[in-house]
């Protein structure tokens, strides 16, 4: 069974609350990438629908440093037909504020959606995408290169 870790670091660490929108959660996003402007409202209706529809798929882990969120982590979980019913698990929006990258949280996120995939749910392969820039920190994490990314975008 899948064990969230302890580390004297964090205050906390732990699945992504409902009322995280009032703790930082998406400010910590924000060092990752753009965020647009959601509301309190929007963010809880998006939750609930992960929560309920998404609840088998979708898997977010934060880190907090007092009551603010400093580090999250989604996974999403793809059950599959080919390859005899394989599992499989994409890593997505890893990120640590800008004010604490560097202390071995990214790894601590990296090595809970592991173990969480793998000793709990039975995923068989975790993939990602990332940048140029964060491959180095992902082969240290136990990730290593296959394929290349491809992407279509709606017309905003």
């Amino acid at each position: 069974m899948f064990v969230i870790p302890k580390t004297s670091y964090s205050s906390f660490f732990r699945p992504l609350h409902r009322t995280d929108y009032n703790y930082g959660y998406l400010t910590c996003l924000s060092s990752l990438t753009w965020i647009g402007d959601i509301s309190a409202a929007q963010f809880e209706q998006r939750f609930d629908w992960m929560k309920t529809k998404g609840k088998e798929w979708y898997y977010c882990i934060v880190i907090g440093d007092g009551e603010k969120i400093i580090g999250a982590a989604t996974m999403i979980v793809d059950r599959k037909f080919i390859q005899n019913f394989t599992t499989i698990a994409h890593v997505e929006e890893v990120c640590i504020s800008s004010s604490h990258q560097k202390r071995g949280l990214g790894l601590l996120l990296i090595k809970a959606l592991n173990a969480l995939a793998m000793e709990s749910l039975g995923v068989d392969k975790l993939i990602l995408n990332c940048s140029e820039d964060n491959v180095g920190f992902y082969e240290k994490c136990g990730y290593e290169r296959a394929g290349v990314q491809m992407r279509v975008e709606r017309k905003k």
